[in-house]
């Protein structure tokens, strides 16, 4: 396996997102990896540490937002960094919808990643349609 992580494997990484594969999101993070998710109590919002924390707290973005999806993927890699920016959309369990832009930060570490540091606009949620 390289050490080297390419936009490739990024881009593979968000196609595993948006086919809400957590087996598959899991198989490109380092043992000891960290999620930093974008929302949460916490200053750098909710943190998950290890495998298990970091596959649970994916899941529970599937879960909270069924149809999820992150759209216009562009990612850079410089070394052991990179960054992949991407517009978020999903309907909340109340019917609102959310689209913003956001971004992850990544730390990688023996061609793995070691840190995923999510980032998206802070914007309302559009109010659910009525159906008549």
């Amino acid at each position: 396996m390289s050490t080297k992580v390419t936009v490739n494997m990024l881009q593979a990484f968000a196609e595993a997102w948006n086919r809400h594969d957590a087996e598959a999101l899991m198989s490109f993070m380092c043992d000891d990896c960290v999620f930093d998710a974008s929302a949460g109590a916490e200053v750098s919002g909710t943190r998950y540490v290890g495998r298990e924390a970091v596959k649970a707290g994916y899941t529970e973005v599937f879960e909270l937002f069924p149809d999820a999806h992150w759209a216009n993927a562009r990612h850079f890699v410089q070394g052991d960094r990179g960054v992949t920016e991407w517009t978020f959309t999903a309907t909340r369990t109340d019917g609102s919808r959310i689209e913003v832009n956001g971004c992850d930060l990544f730390t990688f570490r023996g061609g793995k990643i070691a840190v995923k540091n999510s980032y998206r606009k802070n914007r309302s949620p559009q109010a659910a349609s009525k159906s008549r």
